[in-house]
């Protein structure tokens, strides 16, 4: 199946399958593919399947426009390989074959033992001759300007995917290309038992066929790092006594190694068969060239560094992750710890009150096991929050009910820290589409934060307010507090995961759960913070696609001053 793979942006590591005939990109959650980007227009442009089941890339005249590289395209019939660039959006096209690929033939490694027939070695090249062609191609003729250019197509195919399979595969055709052979293979070594398996064959004919590659020459090829060109002699002083190199009906093979950086980490073989109609003239005379040997080592070393570079990849990614995850566990059985902590020291002046029958400490304690649930389930749900990836439920409704909502709950914590909380809602906010428990979520956090940080400063004060920008057609939910401030340098930091600038009141974890649900809806945080002044915090979301009812007249009339 054809795919769209994120290389780099907000949204790299993702894979995009595409499905069906139209796949839409864009901003909005409509689209098929949903980018996180701020730069991609709302509907960026679409993938249309043609007729001849090719995909074409076509731009919906969107703001930043469409590259494929550096070029700025309007439709543009896509190819495997094609780096597409949205925004600050770069995506890996890859394009799946249409027809169906005939199961892998089973390959026998043949031990000398069973050997029919002697094979000799009639040439051999290894990465230093084939240094010294590079050097020569421009004086050659066709033929090698013709290599020169398989090579060339083959370090892209190396470059342009992650799929080691579809690599292989790729490799064998421009190999087909090139050399007239009947059949072929590309065999890694696993990592851990350190033995050849297949991972892609081809055949000249439709019909699998069953490949028969002697030990003796995959040894050969693997410990000395050498390639080699093979012809059907009977004997060959390479080889020690009694080895032998099975070869049922195979005229000429080329068996080289897939040398990358660190190692031998496979090989390609392929042969020729000799057929039944030839005559023996025609039989002695070789199919196969020394310069289709130097071209099939330039391409194993290409393939090698291609396998190296995956693996290493996919290593990188495995350490990062378990990093994460040791962090993970660390920060929170930290926070864990402290919440524990508070429910058992208000469990225990709720035991000692009952027990003295002071109602004063009962209530004490009670009021300390509620914070500590509160700063669980807080916990918890921006765990959910920030750690799973969803699609918001949206629906239509007035984002002022949402905010005044939040500011209602916090009314009590607000009192409780002698904090003035404030608010100022723009009525003519038109009705919007959002997830209205989602951005309760994100709203939530930001009050929050902002009684945390108001809470050691004198004559604190809050203002909540909603604020309708018509020239960019989004809405704005302003937080804005007189505390303590951000260091500018901490302005982006406190985004991050587990980063916090309240010590132990804070998980590090509510600030990039707020900015996740805004991004998740096509939209953002942004803040403004002066140390000693205070800190605004503006999370927006985009407005109506087109004009929707207008819903003003049943915004319930709140008061504008609590507290």
């Amino acid at each position: 199946m054809s795919s769209l793979y994120v290389m780099r942006g907000r949204d790299q590591g993702r894979r995009f399958e595409l499905q069906g005939d139209v796949v839409s990109i864009g901003r909005e959650s409509g689209n098929t593919i949903r980018l996180r980007d701020t730069e991609v227009s709302r509907r960026h442009g679409e993938l249309r399947r043609t007729s001849a089941g090719q995909w074409a890339l076509v731009d919906l005249q969107s703001s930043n426009g469409t590259f494929i590289e550096q070029q700025r395209i309007e439709n543009h019939a896509l190819r495997s390989g094609d780096r597409i660039r949205i925004g600050k959006t770069w995506m890996l096209f890859t394009q799946a074959e249409e027809q169906t690929s005939p199961p892998i033939p089973q390959v026998d490694i043949v031990s000398t033992n069973e050997a029919v027939e002697m094979s000799q070695i009639v040439a051999r090249s290894d990465r230093s001759v084939v240094s010294r062609r590079v050097d020569e191609l421009a004086r050659e003729d066709r033929t090698a300007i013709g290599d020169l250019a398989i090579m060339l197509r083959a370090a892209q195919a190396a470059s342009h995917t992650l799929d080691i399979a579809q690599l292989c595969d790729r490799l064998l055709e421009l190999i087909f290309e090139a050399i007239h052979a009947d059949r072929g293979c590309i065999m890694l070594t696993d990592p851990d038992s350190g033995d050849l398996s297949p991972r892609a064959v081809r055949t000249r004919n439709a019909s699998p066929d069953r490949l028969q590659i002697s030990q003796s020459i995959l040894d050969y090829v693997m410990t000395q790092g050498e390639g080699v060109l093979t012809s059907d002699a009977r004997d060959d002083e390479r080889w020690e006594t009694g080895a032998s190199i099975l070869r049922q009906g195979i005229r000429e093979a080329i068996c080289v190694p897939m040398q990358g950086r660190y190692g031998v980490v496979g090989v390609i073989y392929v042969d020729t068969k000799v057929r039944a109609t030839e005559s023996i003239e025609a039989r002695k005379q070789r199919r196969f060239r020394d310069d289709q040997l130097h071209l099939m080592v330039a391409i194993g070393q290409q393939a090698a560094l291609a396998v190296e570079d995956t693996s290493f990849y996919s290593a990188l990614v495995q350490s990062e992750r378990l990093a994460a995850i040791g962090q993970t566990v660390a920060t929170l059985s930290h926070h864990i710890k402290n919440i524990l902590q508070g429910l058992r020291g208000g469990g225990f002046l709720i035991q000692e009150g009952i027990k003295q029958k002071d109602d004063e400490a009962v209530e004490k304690g009670w009021r300390m096991v509620e914070r500590n649930q509160d700063r669980i389930q807080h916990l918890v749900l921006d765990m959910l929050t920030f750690s799973k990836e969803r699609s918001p439920d949206l629906s239509t409704g007035q984002l002022n009910e949402t905010v005044q909502e939040v500011v209602e709950l916090m009314q009590r914590a607000a009192v409780d820290a002698g904090i003035g909380l404030t608010t100022r809602f723009d009525t003519n906010l038109p009705a919007i589409r959002f997830d209205s428990e989602g951005i309760h979520r994100a709203v939530l956090n930001l009050v929050t934060n902002a009684i945390d940080t108001c809470s050691s400063v004198e004559a604190g004060r809050i203002q909540v307010s909603t604020e309708w920008d018509p020239g960019e057609s989004r809405a704005i939910v302003v937080v804005s507090d007189n505390g303590e401030g951000i260091p500018p340098e901490d302005l982006e930091r406190i985004f991050r995961p587990f980063e916090s600038t309240k010590g132990n009141r804070g998980t590090g974890l509510g600030l990039p759960a707020t900015r996740k649900i805004a991004r998740e809806h096509g939209g953002d945080v942004e803040v403004s913070s002066t140390v000693g002044s205070g800190s605004e915090f503006r999370l927006w979301l985009p407005g109506p696609c087109e004009p929707l009812e207008d819903l003003s007249d049943e915004l319930p009339q709140h008061p504008t001053l609590h507290g």
